[in-house]
């Protein structure tokens, strides 16, 4: 994500993910903003502003209110602004439904979110190294 300066999207209820999420880019030095919104809804709108930088990426969890992940990913990938830009889920949840509902709806990965920290950093590198060298349309 070092190559573009646009903001990172996390689409986050959980607030100490959110800020696991800001310390391990911050320790990897990957320079982007990055932008928090709670649910769906608030993500929506906020991909909604026309003057806004478009995201290079969204971190996406699926058990969130008001719109949860999967209702969030139907609307960004109908929509064909927003639906170049790569969704990556990171979640608790193992349903494997989830995992088949989100890949049909074209997300570019589905993570486990890790359980410590170390494994987190890991997890936050490689995909910061993938979208370093992954060339967008």
């Amino acid at each position: 994500m070092k190559v573009t300066h646009k903001p990172i999207l996390l689409v986050e209820d959980d607030q100490v993910f959110t800020m696991a999420v800001t310390r391990a880019f911050r320790e990897l030095q990957v320079p982007n903003q990055i932008v928090y919104r709670e649910n769906g809804e608030e993500a929506l709108n906020f991909l909604g502003d026309e003057n806004g930088d478009r995201p290079c990426i969204i971190l996406l969890d699926l058990d969130m209110p008001i719109m949860n992940g999967i209702e969030f990913l139907q609307a960004v990938k109908k929509d064909e602004r927003l639906r170049p830009i790569p969704v990556v889920v990171m979640t608790t949840s193992d349903d494997q439904q989830d995992k088949v509902n989100s890949f049909d709806l074209g997300v570019a990965g589905y993570m486990p979110k890790p359980l410590g920290y170390g494994q987190f950093v890991q997890v936050m590198r490689s995909i910061d190294t993938y979208w370093t060298i992954s060339e967008m349309p």
